[in-house]
């Protein structure tokens, strides 16, 4: 008789919905981990987290956590992760998706939410591809690298992505891979204590489309992650190498205060109007 005991963070889990569609070797199933470890960590109440999600294989990763969730169409997570901030801004919002649905589809809305600097967690996983949509090129897929529409190779210069939201105006920006998971939930936790606009880019393999189409297993990738991954916590984010067959530069790169958007709104309604309206929409 064997006796089947419970993961201690269950009660973050939908298990019922167990197992997930992601296929064997992808690494978005570490990210998910990550972050209750982190919510558990942080000891925040879980009434009080909204996670937002794109379309793509990343995006379905609120469907298996028992958080209050909203799934937008593509592209569309931080538009719709704003609105639920400006809404109550007692909440903790996280946004949770890929890299084709927030830098492509999406890329003028987190440009403009890191301009804001809107407090909200961005996590986005970097498997330079379109996953669930077929295996397309996207703004993060290495020059030279096949695809299902570059079978000769991507001729494209890819995104820098923690230079892109830096610049932009994020106050937390982070890079770290799957395999690099004590420091992902760390800087995860530490995103989800501090107010403002963050940013955690997370490097994971896509077995199905990115390796199987470069000719690389699910086990090649991850080595070639820990290989070539170096950390450089405070290193200016325009420097952060992010060549998947080199160099990859990890660590904290931004870690700064600004004035926080949601704030500065409700400090504007207040002097207008003389009403404190944070207490009624928390209520």
């Amino acid at each position: 008789m064997f006796c089947v005991s419970k993961w201690p963070l269950d009660a973050y889990l939908r298990v019922e919905r167990l197992p997930t569609l992601w296929c064997p070797g992808c690494g978005i199933g570490i990210v998910v981990k990550a972050l209750i470890m982190a919510i558990d960590s942080a000891k925040l109440d879980p009434d009080k987290i909204v996670l937002v999600s794109g379309i793509g294989c990343t995006g379905r990763a609120p469907g298996y956590l028992k958080f209050d969730s909203f799934h937008a169409t593509h592209g569309r997570a931080i538009p719709l992760a704003t609105g639920v901030k400006l809404t109550n801004p007692e909440l903790k919002v996280v946004v949770i998706s890929g890299d084709g649905d927030l830098f492509s589809i999406g890329g003028n809305h987190i440009i403009h939410a890191a301009r804001r600097n809107i407090d909200m967690l961005v996590l986005c996983v970097n498997n330079f591809v379109y996953g669930l949509t077929g295996g397309q090129v996207a703004p993060t897929t290495p020059t030279g690298a096949k695809t299902k529409t570059t079978p000769l190779g991507n001729l494209e210069q890819p995104f820098n992505l923690v230079s892109i939201v830096a610049t932009a105006g994020a106050t937390f920006v982070a890079r770290w891979t799957v395999i690099h998971v004590p420091q992902l939930k760390k800087s995860i936790e530490k995103a989800l204590k501090r107010r403002g606009f963050s940013f955690i880019e997370i490097v994971a393999p896509c077995p199905t489309h990115f390796c199987r189409a470069n000719n690389i297993s699910p086990i090649e990738a991850l080595e070639r992650l820990q290989k070539v991954s170096e950390i450089k916590n405070g290193l200016d984010p325009r420097e952060a190498t992010l060549d998947f067959g080199s160099k990859i530069v990890c660590g904290e790169f931004v870690d700064e205060e600004r004035e926080e958007y949601t704030t500065l709104i409700y400090s504007l309604i207040k002097e207008r109007s003389g009403k404190d309206v944070r207490n009624v929409v928390s209520a």
